[in-house]
């Protein structure tokens, strides 16, 4: 098999989806590639920066100072937490420390410590134009974006992806909310939180009781910010009582995670979860002997939780890398959320602040009444760098499942799109990893489990809108952000900004902005019905827009077989 055949490492974006894996969030330390998109006054139309005094809203811990970007009210790096480094280390969020003059919101706040991103290739970042940004301990923050300070619109608060171990709200600049509050009438907001060994290493035997949340505090900290969203939000023209969670990739996993979680019931009112959820999360015990093993990697006192509050990230990190490769010896065991649990940096089941594998293991009672959204796009293994004959592709297959079931999916899936190139259609299924169709078995099986609860519906899509840059990129992981955020000219290199992207952009946001209204994703001209067990409705996305019964139904099933 030749070099462009291979099968690539796993890079930085394959690991989004990933959340419930140790060893990923470890062996990644790349020089980033690409950082341009934190400007301030990026505008995707024409428009005036302006810092009026009109641009200060009220918090319950005082007055906070944004700008007005053309039309739209924007809010960077509001902090809703205390700073989480030193002695707050693995504490549960505390609550801002009040302050007397305005606080200049004005600049996107920094990033939890991670490795920079690892790209596959220049054509991958072109595409993804991804933005590291700066880091911080001090993260708890969150931006807004709003058209008005008064009024009561629905709240669209984003995740993140990045797995549980790296991202950023402004990791890519699809995130940026302002398109949606200009021409979508929402309060967008999006979150930074803890994340890695920062957001989930269980200290509880080191430090104490004080401790007992440590292992899921990134996870807390997003209940924490949801809290602050109820509390203050309509200050900012929000309706607390319309909250809509979304995310993509890792952000769907804590998406699904967050909606079997006592204390986030009721600070939820619609979800959509986006290329990833339902993460096979680690019991808490298993958690408890990981950080045992690192405890004894840094060679310090088993109490000593100073210690540990004291030391460098990158030391941690180190340390659970180290630990990772002993746990997990490379190749023992399929990783990610559809293989077994592993230790590492994820959420656990703790049984008290995660009782349950959401929509792993079922569906969660507690938001049964919740709406959701469920979705992939079709090239969700893309690598720009991977050209495979179709031989080298067919034998990559026969390696993850056997020379059976490797022939059928190269059949069916050439039979299903005879378009596509062998390169593209190897984005679709190479083995473990970003796979579509693996994607796809998830999307119906968490479909399937919410419509068990026979309480709020579930709302399937697939985008497979194919981007005109370069060749053969498809719609990769992440594509389908630029679109329900409104925001194809400012992700022009990925979509072309052409009069059809623009199109499916309009249709996209609609359809996200009214989900968030009022639970139903339709709108005039495109009615979107709810998913079932027996049909797998779902709404295809692209130049066409359309419902259909399980589509990729006959390759995705292979897999299962």
């Amino acid at each position: 098999m030749s070099q462009s055949g291979n099968r690539i490492l796993m890079n930085r974006r394959e690991a989004l989806i990933f959340s419930a894996t140790a060893g990923m969030s470890v062996a990644l330390g790349q020089p980033a590639l690409a950082m341009d998109s934190t400007k301030t006054a990026a505008h995707q139309e024409p428009g005036v920066c302006t810092t009026p005094r009109t641009a200060i809203a009220h918090t319950q811990y005082g007055k906070v100072r944004g700008f007005l970007a053309g039309d739209v009210f924007t809010f960077k790096g509001i902090p809703y937490g205390q700073d989480t480094g030193g002695e707050n280390r693995w504490l549960p969020a505390k609550p801002p420390v009040p302050w007397k003059d305005e606080y200049p919101a004005l600049i996107y706040g920094g990033n939890c410590p991670q490795n920079l991103h690892d790209w596959t290739g220049i054509e991958q970042t072109f595409l993804q134009d991804w933005d590291d940004g700066y880091q911080s301990e001090d993260m708890l923050k969150l931006n807004i974006w709003t058209p008005s300070l008064t009024g009561k619109r629905a709240v669209m608060f984003y995740i993140h992806g990045g797995g549980y171990s790296f991202g950023s709200s402004y990791e890519l600049a699809s995130h940026e909310g302002a398109q949606m509050a200009r021409h979508h009438d929402v309060v967008q907001v999006s979150v930074n939180h803890r994340l890695n060994a920062l957001g989930f290493l269980d200290v509880s035997e080191v430090g104490g009781s004080a401790y007992d949340e440590s292992v899921n505090v990134g996870m807390t900290d997003l209940v924490a910010a949801l809290k602050w969203v109820q509390e203050n939000i309509s200050n900012f023209g929000g309706d607390p009582d319309k909250v809509m969670i979304y995310g993509q990739s890792g952000g769907g996993s804590k998406v699904t995670t967050l909606l079997g979680m006592p204390s986030a019931a009721g600070l939820i009112h619609r979800a959509s979860v986006q290329s990833g959820g339902g993460g096979n999360i680690p019991t808490g015990e298993l958690q408890k002997e990981y950080a045992r093993e690192i405890v004894k990697e840094l060679g310090i006192g088993i109490h000593d939780i100073g210690a540990l509050q004291k030391m460098e990230w990158s030391k941690l990190n180190k340390a659970g890398t180290a630990v990772s490769a002993r746990m997990y010896p490379r190749g023992a065991g399929a990783p990610g959320p559809f293989g077994p649990p592993r230790a590492g940096w994820s959420p656990s089941v703790d049984g008290h602040v995660i009782t349950m594998r959401s929509f792993s293991d079922a569906a969660p009672e507690i938001s049964k009444n919740v709406p959701m959204l469920m979705g992939s796009v079709s090239e969700e293994g893309n690598r720009m760098r991977s050209r495979p004959t179709e031989e080298e592709w067919h034998a990559t297959l026969v390696k993850s499942y056997g020379e059976e079931k490797a022939t059928a999916l190269v059949a069916g899936l050439k039979k299903a799109h005879p378009h596509k190139s062998i390169r593209t259609l190897s984005y679709m299924c190479a083995g473990p990893g970003l796979n579509g169709l693996s994607m796809r078995n998830n999307v119906v099986k968490m479909s399937k489990l919410k419509h068990d609860l026979k309480a709020a519906p579930a709302f399937a899509y697939y985008f497979t809108w194919q981007s005109p840059m370069l060749e053969d990129a498809g719609a990769w992981h992440t594509a389908e952000l630029a679109f329900c955020f409104d925001n194809t000219k400012r992700c022009e290199q990925g979509t072309g900004n052409t009069p059809e992207a623009q199109a499916l952009a309009k249709k996209m946001a609609t359809a996200w902005a009214n989900f968030a209204s009022t639970g139903n994703p339709s709108q005039p001209g495109l009615t979107w019905t709810p998913t079932d067990p027996d049909s797998c409705k779902t709404m295809v996305f692209d130049n066409e827009c359309r419902m259909v019964d399980d589509p990729e139904g006959i390759t995705r099933k292979i897999l299962l077989s």
